[in-house]
């Protein structure tokens, strides 16, 4: 068992699933997740705010409004194929991408990673959007800088009420190892009702 981080430093391995469609019972189905290279930063908030609930003089019950995160990926630069997937772009018979204002955006699973001291800390937020990018440019001087491309992303839940997950230092090996091939699921053990009416009682 890998020991514990103490502090969390860098980013890296940020791959995307899209969503392709969902079951009856409204769980997503996802396509092969892709890599996103040159990832350089991702910074989202929480959306949502606890809200206090007055009774008998006093906070009678807290309300956790969680409607996910809002934020930024930047990155390199915008792969093709992620324009396409995601974005709704297009390429012509002359090799062009193509942006029209009937393009549709699609869901995606995002993942990403995180260096620890220990261990890397991998991550999946199962339901994202994101917007399109601004365009920014600006002139050589005595030094090239890389302009970067930055992606508004959502970070919503899925019917069930998932939004994200991340793997610890517990986290089975062959669940961590295989991360970045398929977007894993949470899986609960549940409590038998005779243990829960003990337990409760």
């Amino acid at each position: 068992m890998a020991k514990n981080n103490k502090v969390k430093f860098g980013l890296n391995n940020v791959h995307y699933a899209k969503i392709l469609n969902w079951t009856e019972d409204k769980q997503p189905v996802y396509a092969e997740p892709l890599r996103i290279p040159g990832a350089v930063n991702l910074s989202v908030d929480p959306n949502g705010e606890v809200e206090n609930f007055f009774a008998d003089n006093t906070v009678y019950y807290v309300i956790n409004n969680n409607s996910g995160y809002d934020g930024d990926l930047e990155i390199a630069l915008i792969p093709t194929i992620f324009a396409i997937d995601i974005l709704g772009e297009k390429i012509d018979n002359n090799g062009l991408l193509v942006e029209n204002i009937n393009s549709e955006l699609s869901e995606f699973a995002l993942f990403w990673e995180f260096d620890g001291d220990q261990h890397h800390i991998r991550h999946v937020a199962y339901r994202c959007s994101a917007s399109r990018p601004g365009m920014t440019g600006k002139t050589n001087e005595d030094t090239k800088t890389p302009q970067t491309d930055t992606l508004s992303i959502k970070m919503m839940s899925l019917p069930s009420g998932l939004v994200k997950a991340k793997t610890l230092a517990s986290t089975e090996q062959k669940i961590y190892d295989e991360w970045y091939k398929s977007v894993h699921m949470p899986v609960f053990t549940e409590i038998p009702s005779a243990t829960k009416t003990k337990a409760s009682s």
